[in-house]
């Protein structure tokens, strides 16, 4: 609770500073915080080009190869960016965690809401192109799902920001896990090619990644994920996010006390 008390009285501070990151990011640059978006825009485009045209793609299930595959990939890369940036937070800010009078606990928040400036970007793009081929977004389950979003990745760079300012190399490692995770996530294939392997599809379908990915689709598209086995998987992503929140909660209080001496 302490968390998010000083998260609540330091909003102003938190989106402030995370305006300020963003922009530093790309200090020095001609074409300065452009770049932050003509990099991510050109990635999705690139793998458009390749699946659609190249390798013929065509469509997932009923629907267009594109309209299936920006949403997905759009929140993939929005979680991708924010755990990255969130997990080198408190080294990139050592100087404020050296002030004793700054909230260290959001630290982390900050580089996530510099991260949210490129991630809305992507969503609007995957919202503009979906109502182009007469895909529109439902008003609830996009609100629930970015909600969803926020939770797991405040939870998760809670827990990987104490530890890699602990341990510098973890940073390293998260990016190799990650990398695994995005080929482990059904974000450049289908879900559906699993139903042969029933046990391997509900385990695919339990993790979180899944879980956003597949549900910010079913923000545009029919799918059932979050309401599938009378929601079933919808009460394993809370479940797990729970955890990983009290899990990392607990590690970033213990370590606090520790960031001084070894930053």
């Amino acid at each position: 609770m302490d968390f998010i008390k000083s998260l609540i009285n330091n909003k102003r501070l938190v989106y402030q500073l995370g305006k300020n990151d963003f922009k530093n990011r790309f200090a020095g640059t001609s074409l300065g915080a452009i770049w932050g978006f003509v990099s991510p825009f050109v990635f999705m485009l690139t793998y458009v080009i390749v699946f659609q045209f190249i390798l013929k793609a065509g469509s997932a299930g009923d629907y267009p190869f594109i309209v299936w595959y920006l949403p997905g990939m759009a929140m993939w890369m929005s979680i991708n960016d924010s755990i990255i940036n969130g997990s080198s937070s408190i080294r990139n800010y050592s100087y404020l965690v050296k002030k004793v009078v700054f909230p260290v606990d959001i630290i982390p928040v900050i580089s996530f809401t510099s991260s949210s400036i490129i991630s809305l970007f992507l969503i609007i793009i995957a919202v503009v192109v979906c109502a182009i081929f007469g895909y529109f977004l439902n008003i609830l389950k996009f609100i629930y799902i970015i909600f969803a979003a926020f939770c797991l990745i405040i939870s998760i760079i809670r827990f990987t920001s104490a530890l890699s300012a602990l341990v510098p190399d973890f940073v390293q490692l998260l990016n190799v896990l990650m990398q695994l995770l995005f080929w482990l996530t059904p974000v450049m294939w289908n879900i559906s090619m699993l139903d042969s392997y029933p046990i391997i599809a509900k385990v695919v379908k339990c993790m979180p990644f899944t879980y956003l990915v597949t549900g910010f689709r079913e923000v545009f598209l029919d799918e059932k994920i979050i309401t599938s086995g009378h929601g079933i998987y919808t009460l394993v992503f809370w479940i797990i996010t729970a955890v990983i929140y009290i899990w990392g909660n607990s590690v970033f209080k213990k370590s606090k006390k520790d960031f001084a001496d070894v930053l």
